[in-house]
């Protein structure tokens, strides 16, 4: 049949890099049995989502005989409009990964075994109603990584078994942000960077995640002459392209933040007539902050204060087409003790300059409303009476966290408490993606029953007594997804190809399967197809068409120049906030320092994403890692004079240790970075015997963090660390 040819990883990702083609092929085929095959059958294009992260990008998958060649941005999807990034191309390779669960496990002793659904769905269900009948239900957690089939699905059977203890992974993501804006401004806001004219991102770097209309936007902005200032102690991929970058101690940048409000105050500027009509407590805030001059500030953050002037000074000057973008994870996002104040003085500046809603600032995204089942054909569970397990939402524990979003990071000592008997993980990784590999390791091996949803066998999935798997992202159909924005858009995740290993299922099928054998299957009595007939129905957007476009535009658009009724308990931007008093903190936000200060011979721990992986669910994509060999990717950078004083070069290994954890990795050594902090990305690190590509490969942040939480926020603290670094010898 010809000669046989196959590809390196490396000139395969150039391949499909180039073309965007995915070539699903079986390498061992030579190229002439690929190219005779492909001849025949029919192109389809079908619009999907990505999973590459959670950010959920239009795509158009090219399919024939029944196989996915190619995918391509969707241009009706207002995330990525038509682009796509690396880790798009990567995911896609998914369907046809070795590594892939195939049919239902069952950990036999320190093994797992293969079993039918039947049998799954049989003993989970009687373990389940055990557990209930002993501890009651709140001590059953559901666990994921909120999509809207999860959300759905799990919420809906948390309901049904009566209990309200539900995490997401918001607590080790942004959950700082969330609550901080909520009780501040009402909410979290998108920026309108491609009208701005002053744009200042606060440890955020949107040239390495999440979205790509978030790039595209503050490029199109830029490209109108608009200032793009970043603040991090980190060169990263966006200051490379912003006009420019002020380094700042890590963990600081509350102090600048309220160093810009005093300076803007004691010289006029900001929105006076727009606070005085839309906002409570200024006269108080004034007050508190009077002490927090640049002066102050600069001895902190070690930004000259002649810098924090001029910050604030021009974004006066632009107001109020300027902002403070409201991030992710980034300084005010899960990191710090002090991140949940980070959090209201970004809310609190940009309603300084008055640019709530309008062009060029901050504004409050629409979203459509999506219809419901009839209750009379689909009864629905009641609201289950009890708290939520970890106190998320509890008066007396942690009020101001959300109890839908729950703190992940707590729920192995949880179990070692013995509160929480049972855990469900689905699109979740909770022992790799949280801090503190043993705490969680221990944890989860005290449960009396771990069930893990997963495509392969993760960290969390090894501790499991039940691994059930699911097809990939391109081979089953989900829930409809309302996407907010400057319009409203519904989008939809649809099955383009037929299962590749017919023992998996969809976790709507997964729910429902437990769900009857515990007895509660009449919560669960319709399909997928016919929930999203439902949810749809408000919009005017028929399911046939959404099916052929992928997303679809809706009737509700964003009012700009005109402000929202805001979601704060007084309907106003809270200067002072009594919810916050209430449950026994700072009114008005005030300077706290970080939980953690390295001593004279440490560095202070910091990591962030990277443009070509998500979380620790792409590193086993080899696509992908062979870009991170390729560029050294997975290196720690350190700065250039520290590297000399430790008699460190560039690319010898060097040990980060801790009273936690050690570990071996290649130095960057570069400018770039803040003296006293490393930088090691996120995402590598893995130590899952099944997933081959990625096991042992650079190291994890979560290693050398010890658990914590933050009081108001419940936020992980992922960034409170400290460690050493010297030579390997």
């Amino acid at each position: 049949m010809g000669e046989q040819r196959k590809f390196s990883r490396r000139t395969f990702l150039k391949a499909s890099a180039a073309t965007g083609a995915i070539l699903a092929v079986d390498f061992n085929l030579s190229m002439n049995q690929w190219a005779k095959a492909e001849e025949k059958g029919n192109m389809k294009k079908i619009p999907t989502l990505c999973n590459g992260c959670t950010s959920r990008c239009g795509i158009i998958a090219t399919v024939k005989n029944g196989r996915v060649v190619n995918i391509e941005g969707n241009p009706e999807h207002p995330t990525n409009k038509g682009t796509l990034c690396g880790r798009a191309y990567g995911a896609a390779m998914l369907i046809y990964h070795p590594d892939r669960l195939r049919e239902p496990m069952k950990r036999v002793g320190n093994q797992f075994v293969p079993i039918s659904w039947e049998q799954a769905y049989k003993e989970i269900g009687d373990k389940l109603k055990g557990i209930i009948s002993k501890y009651g239900p709140a001590s059953v957690m559901y666990m994921h990584n909120p999509k809207d089939v999860g959300k759905f699905y799990g919420g809906r059977f948390m309901k049904a078994i009566g209990s309200n203890s539900i995490q997401t992974h918001h607590s080790v993501c942004y959950i700082s942000r969330d609550v901080g804006l909520e009780y501040t401004i009402g909410g979290t806001p998108a920026s309108d960077s491609s009208s701005a004219k002053y744009m200042l991102y606060i440890g955020r770097s949107v040239g390495d995640g999440i979205k790509p209309s978030h790039l595209q936007g503050m490029v199109k902005g830029r490209d109108k002459k608009a200032k793009v200032v970043c603040v991090d102690p980190r060169h990263s991929a966006t200051a490379n392209i912003a006009d420019e970058w002020v380094p700042i101690k890590p963990g600081t940048d509350l102090a600048l933040l309220l160093a810009i409000a005093n300076t803007m105050i004691a010289n006029n500027w900001y929105d006076q007539a727009f606070i005085e009509q839309n906002a409570i407590g200024f006269e108080e805030f004034k007050k508190g902050i009077q002490n927090y001059t640049p002066e102050w500030a600069e001895k902190i953050t070690i930004i000259p204060a002649t810098k924090i002037i001029e910050i604030a000074k021009d974004l006066f000057a632009a107001k109020p087409h300027a902002f403070i973008d409201p991030s992710w994870k980034g300084a005010f996002g899960c990191n710090y003790l002090n991140s949940p104040e980070t959090a209201r003085m970004v809310g609190l500046v940009n309603a300084m300059l008055g640019n709530i809603n309008q062009k060029g600032g901050i504004y409050f995204a629409v979203e459509p409303e999506l219809g419901k089942l009839d209750s009379v054909k689909h009864p629905s569970p009641e609201k289950p009476k009890v708290d939520h397990i970890d106190g998320s939402g509890v008066e007396g524990q942690y009020p101001l966290v959300p109890s839908s979003k729950g703190m992940p990071h707590r729920t192995a000592g949880l179990i070692d408490e013995g509160k929480v008997k049972a855990v469900f993980i689905n699109h979740f990784n909770p022992v790799r993606n949280t801090p503190d590999r043993q705490y969680n390791i221990d944890g989860y091996k005290k449960a009396e029953l771990v069930v893990v949803c997963d495509i392969w066998m993760s960290e969390s999935a090894e501790l499991a007594h039940y691994v059930l798997p699911e097809p990939t992202y391109l081979e089953r159909t989900e829930i409809i997804e309302p996407l907010s924005g400057k319009h409203g858009v519904v989008a939809i995740r649809q099955q383009v190809i037929p299962k590749i290993h017919s023992k998996t299922k969809s976790f709507s099928e997964i729910i429902t399967g437990i769900a009857t054998s515990m007895g509660i299957g009449q919560y669960f009595n319709f399909s997928v197809d016919e929930l999203n007939e439902e949810l749809l129905k408000p919009t005017g957007v028929s399911y046939a068409l959404l099916k052929e476009k992928g997303a679809v535009e809706t009737k509700e658009k964003v009012e700009f120049g005109k402000l929202p009724k805001l979601k704060t308990e007084s309907g106003k931007i809270e200067f002072f906030s009594e919810a916050y008093k209430k449950a026994g903190f700072s009114a008005i936000p005030v300077w706290l320092a970080p939980k953690v200060e390295p001593k004279k011979g440490e560095f202070r721990l910091i990591w962030g994403k990277q443009n070509v992986h998500s979380h620790s669910s792409t590193a086993n994509i080899p696509q992908l890692m062979q870009v991170t060999k390729d560029y050294n990717l997975e290196r720690v950078w350190i700065n250039t004079k520290k590297a000399n004083e430790l008699g460190i070069k560039d690319g010898e290994f060097v040990v980060i240790e801790n009273d936690l954890f050690r570990g071996k990795i290649r130095a960057k050594v570069t400018e770039r970075i803040f003296p006293d902090a490393i930088f090691l990305p996120g995402g590598y690190g893995a130590f899952a015997k099944s997933l081959k590509t990625a096991n042992g490969f650079g190291l994890c942040p979560n290693d050398f963090v010890k658990t914590g939480t933050d009081p108001i926020s419940g936020n992980g603290l992922m960034m409170e660390a400290a460690v050493t670094v010297r030579k390997d010898v």
